[in-house]
């Protein structure tokens, strides 16, 4: 049973690292509007949310069967604190903290029309500190199979620079009137 879990664990990782990527990417591209149509960004918008929620139950899996398996100690805290793992401190306590801001992105954005806008747009940036979190974690956490696993992070790694540089490139005509309308709309709610 324990090799079915380190086999599940590990085939969760990879599984979550490309949606992590893709779930990425498609946050870029919509934030500088490259859909061009309305409905072209609806879908976009859908499917990054889609994969989101798809990525999560893979982390879930992953954090899940990471612990539950017996080849490593790996704790319940370890999984929420980060750094307090007595296996791999630094390595496991990167993937802790990949996981924990992927939890307050999913709380900020169930709250999203709750929060100031500011507010939720400044967690949500956390999304770039994420992925390189998570790529660091899974880089150095990784003990079989390194070839497929570093072949698998590179091309994330290009597929999630192509997107920040069209991301940074492309920024949107009426960006600066959104941010003056959504910094409007705040004062008028609050």
């Amino acid at each position: 049973m324990n090799e079915v879990l380190w086999a599940a664990s590990r085939a969760t990782a990879l599984s979550s690292i490309v949606l992590l990527t893709v779930t990425f990417v498609l946050g870029m591209l919509t934030s500088a509007r490259t859909a061009g149509t309305t409905g072209g960004r609806v879908v976009s918008t859908a499917l990054h949310r889609t994969l989101a929620l798809l990525m999560v139950a893979f982390i879930a899996v992953h954090v899940i069967t990471a612990i539950a398996e017996t080849y490593v100690d790996i704790g319940w805290i370890s999984a929420l604190v980060p750094f307090t793992s007595a296996y791999q401190t630094v390595w496991i306590g990167l993937g802790t903290l990949a996981l924990d801001l992927v939890l307050a992105l999913i709380i900020t954005s169930l709250l999203r029309h709750r929060l100031p806008t500011r507010l939720w747009r400044g967690i949500h940036w956390a999304s770039y500190a994420l992925w390189p979190i998570a790529v660091v974690h899974g880089l150095t956490s990784v003990t079989v199979d390194k070839t497929l696993t570093y072949g698998l992070i590179a091309a994330c790694a290009v597929a999630a620079a192509a997107a920040l540089v069209v991301r940074l490139v492309r920024t949107p005509a009426d960006t600066g009137r959104r941010r003056l309308g959504s910094v409007h709309t705040w004062r008028i709610e609050r």
